[in-house]
């Protein structure tokens, strides 16, 4: 209840004074005492010596200013939506604040967008606003025209302007730096995130004002032991839930700083070479980069601040996490979670580490396995994962699949939310993740949806059918993998030259990251009886489960 919640974070008021006090620039205060942070809030680099350090003082300053420049320059209101396009630059940090201080929904997206998905999220959307850099600026002109709610389009360039934007770092340098926040409730809407589903388009997920932010400051256990000493980074892209749980809400909860590096891409010896140079005491990255740190030869490396290591997005093998140990002295936790509720188990430091489980459930979560008529299976017997929402829904939890309520109902079984994860819970109460129970595809931690590729390659004359399923892969965790039937045109065309072509067609039209690396050629593709096309046959065969 939220009267023990209180009761709670009276408690422990530190943590609670940080994330309330500090926002608003001022000193954390615990029992009287005045107590200077050591660390700046946000600390950021690029790797070519540019670096900024803002202390929790100047990240209410500035966001207070950008508060001020989305009401009054935007013209943007409590509920209306902006889509922030920015990659992991202090500029996002800022948003996403200000956004909150006004009651302005934030919709992340990834940089690595298309017209065409750009087009889509500002058209499903509604958004009235969006913020990105010059790379993606004639972009979003091209698909301007066809999105008549985008009223206003915010530029982040210190180069100079482009017509019909407004240039975001002009408007900070001149914005005034008083605002008062606009009141707001539990059940407001806060942050909107587009995540890939097995049929249809990208479907939208609304997270509350208490969702996401709230519920780290009651937690009893949380995934992250951090203080106000430690520096954590997360490698997630900042369109990811993650990015909110591990650079945002949880850090700065406990007064931890937030360390960024905005390498467009982070190769392994640069991840390595920071986190040797940086005193980095915690890292948050999915299992493909400690897969390819492994790959690297570490006596080079010295981690002398790293003594806390999280794994999150995809099972992390227990090859992986002993191989780890061995070279650098340190354990892997695992965090696994969902775009739809954030973090739901995790190993913390106060626990066993059991191998190839992915820890315990975070409060303030019931999470049982459940069978098909939504019966707790005993301890060893494989279900569905699934987290009790009635008599109460938890804290932490989406609002809804926006503008699809027959999605939103079909997530819930029972008293329970299905977590779409099928798995099994031992005597001790640690869960073992299985795989999906449907055909998302994650890699990389990024999670894909089949149709979203077999949607674009069907648009290349040579695609009579597709089906696109995982496939394992030895860094990745798994891959895309695309089983082609040909159109007569393309039969007896070069297939080596062909699997090229077609990847570098999906490269070009949606996401990069969605392209299949693996490309198979077939007469025919598994079917039902009334003609639905079984991707599950196909990715059996994939695992090696046939």
């Amino acid at each position: 209840s939220l009267a023990a919640a209180r009761q709670r974070t009276q408690e422990s008021q530190f943590p609670v004074r940080v994330c309330a006090e500090l926002l608003e620039g001022r000193t954390a205060k615990t029992k009287g005492m005045t107590r200077e942070l050591p660390n700046p809030a946000l600390w950021w680099i690029n790797g070519r010596g540019s670096e900024v350090r803002w202390s929790f003082e100047e990240m209410g300053l500035h966001s207070r200013k950008v508060a001020n420049i989305l009401t009054d320059q935007c013209g943007l209101c409590k509920g209306d939506r902006i889509m922030v396009i920015l990659s992991r630059i202090p500029e996002w940090w800022l948003v996403i604040t200000a956004c909150i201080r006004t009651g302005i929904v934030a919709i992340p997206a990834t940089s690595q967008l298309t017209a065409k998905d750009i087009e889509y999220r500002l058209q499903a959307s509604g958004a009235k606003c969006l913020i990105t850099t010059e790379a993606l600026g004639s972009v979003v002109d091209y698909v301007t025209p066809r999105c008549t709610s985008l009223k206003t389009k915010l530029l982040v360039s210190s180069e100079g302007k482009r017509e019909g934007w407004l240039n975001f770092d002009e408007l900070l340098r001149e914005a005034p730096a008083n605002h008062t926040c606009a009141k707001t409730k539990m059940n407001d809407p806060m942050l909107v995130y587009f995540t890939s589903g097995t049929t249809g388009a990208p479907k939208m997920i609304e997270h509350s004002q208490g969702s996401l932010g709230f519920r780290p400051l009651i937690s009893q256990r949380s995934w992250l032991y951090t203080t106000s000493s430690d520096l954590i980074w997360s490698t997630a892209d900042t369109s990811w839930v993650v990015a909110a749980l591990g650079s945002f809400f949880d850090p700065w909860v406990l007064g931890t700083c937030v360390f960024i590096h905005n390498s467009p891409m982070l190769e392994n010896t640069t991840i390595l070479r920071t986190l040797s140079q940086f005193p980095i005491t915690a890292f948050l990255s999915p299992p493909t980069f400690f897969r390819m740190f492994l790959k690297e030869d570490f006596t080079s490396y010295k981690f002398k601040s790293l003594k806390y290591c999280i794994s999150g997005g995809e099972p992390i093998s227990l090859e992986v996490i002993e191989e780890w140990k061995n070279k650098t002295g340190l354990d892997i936790y695992e965090l696994y979670g969902q775009t739809e509720v954030g973090s739901i188990c995790s190993v913390s430091k106060e626990m066993k580490i059991k191998p190839g489980t992915m820890g315990k459930a975070l409060f303030p979560y019931d999470v049982q396995i459940i069978d098909q008529e939504a019966n707790i299976l005993p301890p060893g017997k494989e279900g569905e994962i699934a987290i009790r929402i009635k008599p109460e829904r938890p804290l932490g939890f989406f609002t809804q699949y926006i503008d699809t309520p027959q999605k939103t109902a079909a997530t819930i079984h029972g008293d329970f939310f299905l977590t779409g994860d099928r798995g099994v819970k031992d005597e001790d109460g640690y869960f073992k993740f299985i795989g999906r129970a449907d055909d998302i595809i994650k890699s990389s931690g990024y999670r894909i949806g089949p149709f979203e590729v077999e949607n674009v390659l069907l648009t290349h004359p040579a695609v009579a059918e597709v089906a696109a399923v995982s496939s394992p892969d030895p860094i990745r965790g798994e891959v895309v993998k695309a089983f082609v039937v040909l159109s007569s045109d393309y039969a007896t065309h070069n297939k080596e030259k062909l699997i090229v072509e077609l990847q570098e067609h999906v490269k070009k039209v949606t996401a990069p990251y969605k392209y299949p690396r693996k490309v198979e050629f077939v007469q025919k593709l598994p079917k039902s009886q009334t003609g639905k096309l079984l991707r599950k046959e196909l990715r059996d065969q994939e695992w090696g489960r046939v």
